[in-house]
């Protein structure tokens, strides 16, 4: 168990519905880190972009992926989280995979899949959700979009950190920016937020704002260029400013239906 999390945020463009171009890119940038880091994080859909025609994409690139991962992150002795889309059973998912050094890999399915972009014609919905134990942190990881949603964020399980990883476009930086901050005020956790650059084959823009906010909302790291960023969490941060302010004691309860 450690009190402090190394964390390596990967913002960069991303080459569109090109999985072999988007894993060697990401290999170079990773290797590249200096610093020791225990948990890297990629974007949204970081082997093809946010696309909405999964069937140009093989199948078999999901489980080549997993296996690069698995690589990687046994390598780099770090775990790496990011989206990809999955097939299976005939249906698409964006699934977000945390996958650890030693091999252990965690998914959660998207929930709130983008109805502006038809993405939820396209992906099913994910149903649940998925909190990860690692080096003594509690991570709950979401998929952009999530993001709006307060309530299926809410700290109700007591956990350390929130990640998004996310393709969210320029027009609507504003939201990103207030609402990671938001996200991490009202939960009192550590929010991270990992974004793209460049322009996708839709048209879309994107500008980045990577950024890792603190309990109290205080912005550690951002970037609107493309950028490796490293910061490192602090256990006694969390418990520091929990136990002076014990705002998560007057949270309303509340039950979720599906």
């Amino acid at each position: 168990m450690s009190s402090e999390l190394n964390i390596a945020l990967i913002q960069t463009s991303l080459f569109w519905e090109s999985p072999q171009k988007n894993l060697d890119m990401f290999s170079k940038k990773i290797e590249s880190i200096d610093e020791e880091v225990n948990l890297i994080v990629l974007p949204e859909m970081f082997t093809t972009g946010f696309t909405m025609t999964p069937n140009n994409v093989e199948k078999r690139w999901s489980d080549e992926t997993i296996e690069w991962m698995k690589k990687v992150a046994f390598k780099k002795n770090a775990a790496l989280v990011g989206s990809l889309v999955s097939q299976e059973n005939n249906k698409y998912y964006n699934r977000l995979l945390f996958v650890e050094p030693e091999g252990k890999i965690t998914s959660y399915d998207k929930r709130h899949t983008f109805t502006l972009a038809g993405e939820d014609k396209i992906y099913t919905s994910g149903k649940n959700k998925v909190l990860v134990n690692y080096k003594g942190f509690k991570i709950f990881p979401l998929i952009c979009y999530d993001l709006r949603f307060p309530v299926w964020s809410r700290n109700v399980d007591g956990y350390d950190v929130l990640i998004y990883v996310a393709n969210w476009p320029k027009p609507r930086i504003k939201a990103w920016d207030a609402l990671l901050c938001a996200r991490a005020i009202e939960n009192m956790t550590y929010c991270i937020g990992v974004n793209r650059v460049g322009e996708d084959n839709s048209g879309h823009q994107y500008s980045g704002h990577s950024a890792i906010y603190d309990t109290l909302g205080e912005r550690l790291v951002f970037s609107d260029k493309e950028k490796v960023l490293t910061a490192t969490l602090k256990k006694s941060h969390i418990e520091k400013t929990r136990d002076k302010l014990k705002f998560l004691d007057d949270k309303d309860s509340f039950s979720l239906l599906s």
